[in-house]
């Protein structure tokens, strides 16, 4: 008897064991699922603070809250589903897909380079503060325009994902995926909670002498960090769009060479670099892959600008929501 139960202890040990080696490798997975998404990831954080212009600081955190809960809904309940079947069923889709994905992060991050560089900014985020509107209807609109946004997003982010453990078992891929969903969505709006609620932060840290200071530097430094979250959600966005673009083509067969020559190129530079190689290596795959978003994001916006779709009554690229913000904003 008491040899049967040790037995049985020894099954359950080695049981747990198995377990907590699958945790770890479920960790590890979603770790670096996460890893590869990171650049959509800082685009989603510098997009969402637009929505909050003009929201009074008693409704910034319940507005994050709302888009937050609708992002997550968005992830496990149509995003995870969607792409597990496509991945069990239509594995070779998951690329074409992904490059659609990649050619609108490209045409994203152009168009705002275009706006800045033609005096035209908007901003994609529609005012909160419309007239003859009341208070909880602007919130719910701008809430529901932060969540469709949101979507888009959260689905690049999930497919790169996907890509990184396709070879996966069914479950694995599933556990993996929604693990990833929710430390995204736990990142990107926890960090938008911080930055939104900096000022106020700063404001109360300046009404103590002790840290006046410090809480004045807070207050001066957010247009600054915003701006330059700003800029970098832009590169991050023509970056990834960029080397989602590189891969897909060599990975389809469509087009290899531009990616064979950038990885020659990676490989030349991380060799000849010593010990920073692999740094400089990265950063040669990046530049190019940047210059190749922005390329192929600038051709996008050209061709939404002459198309009757990007067009206005009066011929010029509006999308009616640019035009409506700027006028808010300037009132």
């Amino acid at each position: 008897m008491s040899g049967g139960l040790f037995a049985l202890l020894d099954d359950i040990a080695a049981l747990a064991r198995l377990a907590a080696a699958s945790v770890d490798d479920v960790a590890a997975a979603a770790g670096r699922a996460s890893a590869k998404s990171a650049g959509v990831v800082v685009d989603d954080t510098a997009v969402t603070p637009q929505y909050l212009e003009g929201v009074k600081p008693d409704r910034e955190l319940p507005m994050i809250r709302k888009i937050a809960t609708g992002s997550i809904r968005n992830k496990l309940l149509f995003i995870l589903p969607a792409a597990l079947l496509l991945s069990q069923f239509l594995p070779w889709i998951i690329e074409p897909i992904l490059m659609i994905g990649g050619s609108y992060l490209c045409y994203e991050g152009a168009e705002k380079i275009w706006e800045k560089v033609s005096g035209h900014e908007g901003g994609h985020a529609e005012p909160v503060a419309a007239q003859g509107e009341g208070a909880a209807a602007q919130e719910e609109r701008v809430t529901s325009n932060a969540i469709r946004t949101d979507f888009i997003l959260s689905a690049e982010i999930m497919v790169i994902a996907l890509k990184e453990v396709a070879d996966e078992g069914f479950v694995s891929r599933a556990v993996i995926l929604a693990v990833v969903a929710v430390l995204i969505t736990a990142v990107v709006y926890g960090v938008v909670a911080a930055i939104v609620k900096m000022d106020d932060i700063g404001l109360r840290l300046a009404e103590k002498e002790s840290t006046e200071s410090l809480g004045r530097g807070l207050v001066k430094a957010m247009p600054k960090v915003l701006a330059a979250i700003s800029v970098i959600g832009t590169v991050a966005m023509l970056w990834v769009g960029g080397h989602i673009i590189l891969v897909g083509l060599e990975e389809t067969g469509w087009l290899p060479q531009p990616y064979e020559w950038v990885h020659h190129l990676e490989e030349g530079v991380a060799e000849a670099t010593g010990a920073l190689g692999w740094v400089l290596g990265w950063l040669t795959n990046t530049f190019f892959s940047f210059l190749l978003g922005l390329a192929w994001g600038a051709v996008i916006v050209a061709v939404m600008h002459v198309l009757p779709i990007g067009r206005g009554d009066d011929g010029e690229h509006d999308g009616g929501e640019h035009d409506e913000a700027g006028t808010a904003r300037a009132g």
